[in-house]
């Protein structure tokens, strides 16, 4: 049996606090899953640990390929049950959505898969006269499979406002992808700066070539209107006594 199902039935539900609960549970596991993959593009499927999800296990699930645009679910947390009111095993994530938004399910399963991606979607779903209105988020982080192909999928639904009506079906309002890189392919060359001097993009600076710089001359301090030929001190008279004089 998959170990992520085993602390499953252990975990209380907590749905009749969402409307405090907030969306951290996404931002749990996305900072577990990136800290496993610890520089990788992702971690593999045999590395998720339900003990490293302890406070987001109810809202996490994990899904499987199984065709372009199809993922189903393996395991999943109590959360993903209290939305459909039923079994989620075996149930393809589409069948969360209405109709009208399986096709961009569907897109956005196989960029999360082949780019690879990460993808938040933003779902909700209409007030009806049986119904409250709902809001929700669906976090999809891709993971290698054992055989090294990215096929799986750690995800994390959470729903705000009342669940006691279920099934719920959602509607998507918004997607956001980010290609996933790793911190090495994330920095980028450093900008090269605008030539000057003659030189051209790209070009460094260099030593000054032996031959092509003149001697700079010596620096002789002289009084204004003096011609540089006319000594700066002249002797106009001398009173010292010379040899042979009396």
């Amino acid at each position: 049996m998959d170990n992520f199902t085993k602390n499953i039935e252990n975990v209380i539900s907590m749905t009749q606090h969402q409307s405090n609960a907030g969306y951290s549970p996404l931002a749990q596991v996305r900072a577990y899953w990136d800290a496993l993959r610890n520089g990788r593009l992702m971690p593999n499927r045999t590395e998720i640990d339900p003990r490293g999800l302890q406070n987001a296990l109810e809202y996490s699930f994990i899904v499987e390929r199984i065709a372009p645009g199809v993922a189903r679910v393996r395991v999943a947390g109590s959360h993903l049950g209290d939305l459909t009111g039923t079994e989620v095993r075996g149930m393809p994530l589409g069948s969360l959505l209405n109709s009208a938004s399986r096709r961009q399910i569907s897109d956005t399963l196989e960029e999360v898969f082949e780019t690879p991606a990460e993808a938040t979607l933003y779902l909700s779903t209409p007030k009806t006269l049986s119904k409250p209105a709902l809001e929700a988020r669906l976090l999809l982080l891709p993971l290698k499979s054992d055989l090294g192909d990215v096929s799986r999928i750690l995800g994390a639904i959470v729903a705000r406002g009342d669940l006691s009506s279920a099934p719920r079906r959602f509607d998507i309002d918004r997607i956001d992808l980010q290609p996933i890189l790793t911190p090495a392919a994330a920095q980028t060359p450093a900008e090269t700066p605008a030539h000057t001097s003659g030189q051209t993009p790209g070009q460094t600076a260099s030593a000054p070539v032996a031959g092509f710089a003149e001697t700079a001359a010596r620096f002789v301090n002289r009084p204004k209107n003096v011609s540089p030929s006319v000594p700066y001190l002249r002797l106009v008279k001398d009173d010292r006594e010379q040899p042979g004089q009396e």
